[in-house]
């Protein structure tokens, strides 16, 4: 009985310990999607009490798996709405990837310690708001270098 508990326990130990493995951010298949025509539009116009969107890292062209860093910040004593927060890769069609972010979104921002990419760049929207449904967005660009 023991045995089999102890087995149980080691079971359940290596689980945890695979899905702490990479987590594919944009597969192969997305990333050979076409690329949106024209410009990507967002609306920045007036002063803007909404939350900001602030790209932390990777800084440079980042070799796959890289560490994906986004912070929140909200004025005026508001919160940030995780579940308010959407990823869109933007591709013709755009590829919804807040599922695949979700887990590691919190409160301040998003910690994705090991997102997989194909090498390439990917133009992507982050859309959040807060507790007084003010919007925030922010379009940024991976670079992640070929290995």
């Amino acid at each position: 009985m023991k045995r089999n508990a102890l087995l149980a326990l080691v079971v359940a130990g290596l689980l945890a310990a695979g899905s702490s493995r990479a987590a594919p951010l944009i597969t192969e298949e997305e990333a050979k999607l076409p690329p949106p025509k024209g410009a990507v539009a967002v609306d920045q116009r007036g002063i803007m009490r909404g939350p900001k969107i602030e790209f932390v890292s990777p800084g440079a062209p980042a070799n796959s798996p890289l560490r994906l860093v986004l912070k929140f910040q909200s004025y005026g004593g508001a919160k940030i709405d995780p579940e308010s927060v959407k990823v869109i890769f933007l591709r013709t069609p755009n590829v919804d990837l807040t599922p695949r972010v979700k887990p590691f979104v919190q409160p301040d921002g998003i910690n994705m310690q090991d997102a997989e990419l194909p090498p390439g760049e990917y133009t992507m929207r982050v859309d959040i708001k807060d507790s007084d449904g003010r919007p925030g967005t922010t379009v940024f660009t991976l670079k992640v270098a070929p290995k």
